[in-house]
């Protein structure tokens, strides 16, 4: 199925898809076509970022782009119309074809509503129960009013005695009760915590502009009180006037949206829901890395990725499979605990829009081989930016490598759903004893949280002293397996 209406035989519209499980909305990051391009079924339209990823959407038809219903960096609700397609272009005489507007529709508190359903699916996978309300917006601040009460005052502290009436503000042109401005500048104000009801326009037409608005972040520099000329005193030399830096260059405010957004929430959520316990081990890994130079060389390896990252992974696998209770999840709805018979691997990968966890699925079927190439294809595509949701859904057990950045350990937080997170610290040469004898060794520190409502502190020391175990002696991984 497609997520698309027709307004007639000739134009087709689509709307926003649910690209996710449950997801309500997406942001338009880019898009790839313009009002007037040729586009056909299969084509990508326009890259979206969800709380879960970035996903880029194909068109399901052939046709010339009519009109975009929303710029960049626009948030869409599931079930908008985002983009019209003239199906039968040269058939007869059309309305002239319009990019995403410039400006929003003036006096818009709420789009037309549309029946609710299910919204179909074109990427991804899951639907949602949805309404295509838009959002209310929020009504502009009695700026005016403020800023004469703020003029008052102000006198009145710089001690002049009754202050004089104060200047009204220069009327700001609006459109349907809104400050005219263009979605960039709007977003701009919006991260600099600026009403723009307040701000003076300076562009034609009385359009507000990016320099008034930096203009209106600026806090003025308070005028120094009137100094006493003395007849006997030697006339003052006249001093620059201090720089006041602006808010703007003190501060940067980032809006919590998409991906951080949804780490925010679910690590919060993981925090104050599962009882977290972490447990550590400090262990020599020399054995391991050796076997990590050796599979370099090896010629059945070739093509793919190896790094003691791959080796740890396989020890975690072997680990669950000796001691599967802990691969669970915890059902709050129907108390109970769901045991899963199978392990997709979660791999916490850190990208230009925050830390995702994209997961191997069936990681416990995987050959050596097979799970290094898996690992590889995993880590390409989130530095790309190019996971989907699907490859996020689903984990059971994760592996966070922390000592990529040289730090020895920390106290890794549940993702959602899972009943365990192995985190791995940097391997360092240090002094430890070996066969009797102090000796320089390859060495790491392992740190196991669980979910202690369903694996509880001895099962949670079974599988990190497994894992610890097979990476101080790999052939475990054969004996074991």
């Amino acid at each position: 199925m497609t997520t698309m209406t027709e307004t007639s035989a000739r134009f087709r519209e689509f709307k926003m898809p649910d690209v996710g499980e449950g997801l309500t909305e997406a942001e338009i990051l880019k898009w790839f076509v313009q009002p007037g391009d040729t586009v056909t079924d299969g084509q990508v339209v326009c890259e979206v970022e969800t709380a879960k990823a970035a996903v880029e959407l194909p068109i399901p038809f052939d046709g010339v782009v009519h009109e975009l219903r929303f710029p960049e960096g626009t948030t869409v609700d599931v079930g908008q119309v985002i983009i019209a397609i003239d199906v039968a272009p040269g058939s007869g005489d059309a309305p002239a074809p319009t990019a995403a507007p410039v400006q929003e529709p003036a006096a818009e508190p709420e789009a037309e509503a549309e029946p609710k359903g299910r919204t179909p699916v074109l990427v991804g996978y899951g639907v949602a129960e949805s309404s295509t309300k838009r959002r209310p917006r929020k009504g502009a601040a009695a700026a005016p009013e403020a800023a004469a009460v703020a003029a008052a005052v102000q006198a009145e502290l710089n001690g002049h005695g009754a202050p004089a009436a104060p200047t009204p503000a220069p009327a700001v042109p609006v459109q349907g009760g809104r400050p005219l401005a263009k979605p960039p500048v709007r977003k701009l104000a919006k991260d600099l915590g600026i009403d723009l009801a307040t701000v003076v326009p300076t562009g034609k037409d009385g359009i507000i502009t990016r320099e008034d608005v930096h203009a209106a972040a600026a806090p003025a520099a308070p005028e120094a009180p009137a100094a006493v000329a003395s007849p006997l005193a030697p006339a003052p030399a006249v001093a620059e006037a201090p720089a006041v830096a602006s808010d703007s260059a003190r501060e940067t405010r980032i809006p919590v949206k998409g991906v951080r957004k949804a780490i925010a929430q679910a690590m919060v959520g993981s925090a104050f829901t599962a009882p977290h316990v972490t447990e550590f081990v400090t262990v020599d890994v020399t054995r391991t890395m050796k076997l990590v130079a050796e599979l370099k060389e090896d010629k059945d390896m070739a093509g793919v990725r190896v790094n003691p990252l791959l080796v740890i992974a396989k020890a975690l696998l072997v680990a669950i499979k000796r001691n599967p209770e802990v691969n669970a999840a915890w059902d709050e709805a129907n108390q109970e605990i769901v045991q899963k018979h199978y392990v997709n691997l979660g791999i916490a990968a850190a990208t230009p829009r925050g830390l995702i966890v994209p997961n191997i699925k069936d990681a416990h079927d995987k050959t050596l081989p097979q799970l290094a190439e898996a690992l590889g294809e995993l880590v390409t595509t989130a530095r790309d930016g190019k996971t989907s949701p699907a490859a996020m859904a689903g984990g059971t057990v994760t592996i966070t490598n922390v000592g990529v950045f040289g730090v020895d350990t920390g106290t890794p937080i549940l993702n959602p759903g899972e009943s365990a997170i192995l985190a791995v610290g940097a391997i360092k040469l240090q002094p430890w004893v070996h066969k009797g004898k102090v000796k320089p060794r390859q060495v790491t520190t392992l740190a196991l949280s669980f979910d202690h409502r369903l694996v509880d502190g001895e099962l949670g020391s079974k599988v990190l002293a497994d894992v610890a175990a097979i990476l101080e002696q790999p052939k475990r991984l054969i004996t074991w397996a």
